[in-house]
């Protein structure tokens, strides 16, 4: 039986060699890729075993209770591995936004190029406010931090 998408799952991995290894969306879709075709293998195993078990009248199973065991092993691997990439990607998107925020103006929004600490547009002082306390964005003025309550400097 092919997967829900007719074969989709397959043809992702096909072209996955040709997507870039480091982009945290292709490695998302890899990882859970893995995690539905691992949930399906215990799927099927179960149902194996159900099918076995009501034609057999027997309880036990000992290959397919290894290879099911296997399955769900490398399940829980790959349930991890997707957790890991999730975070990760949250991370590079956190570290945008903030470089995205660095350049962005206060005060007319023009988006500014990188390195530059004044806005080209208008001549006000580019960089967001964080606080010291927990690193949360803050709006220019603010004496207490609103994510920790930390009163800010200045």
């Amino acid at each position: 039986m092919s997967d829900l998408f007719g074969g989709l799952g397959g043809l992702m991995k096909g072209l996955s060699g040709f997507l870039p290894p480091d982009d945290p969306d292709v490695a998302l879709m890899l990882a859970g890729s893995e995690v539905s075709d691992l949930q399906k293998q215990e799927n099927d195993l179960y149902a194996q075993i159900g099918k076995q078990a009501l034609a057999q009248g027997r309880v036990q199973f000992p290959e397919l209770e290894k290879k099911l065991h296997l399955v769900q092993e490398n399940l829980s691997a790959a349930q991890a591995k997707l957790q890991n990439v999730q975070a990760d990607k949250e991370k590079k998107d956190c570290a945008r936004r903030t470089e995205e925020e660095a350049r962005l103006c206060p005060d007319c929004n023009n988006m500014n190029p990188e390195g530059v600490k004044f806005c080209q547009e208008c001549g006000a002082k580019l960089g967001a406010q964080r606080c010291a306390g927990c690193g949360a964005s803050l709006s220019p003025g603010t004496r207490f931090c609103g994510e920790c309550g930390a009163k800010q400097e200045g």
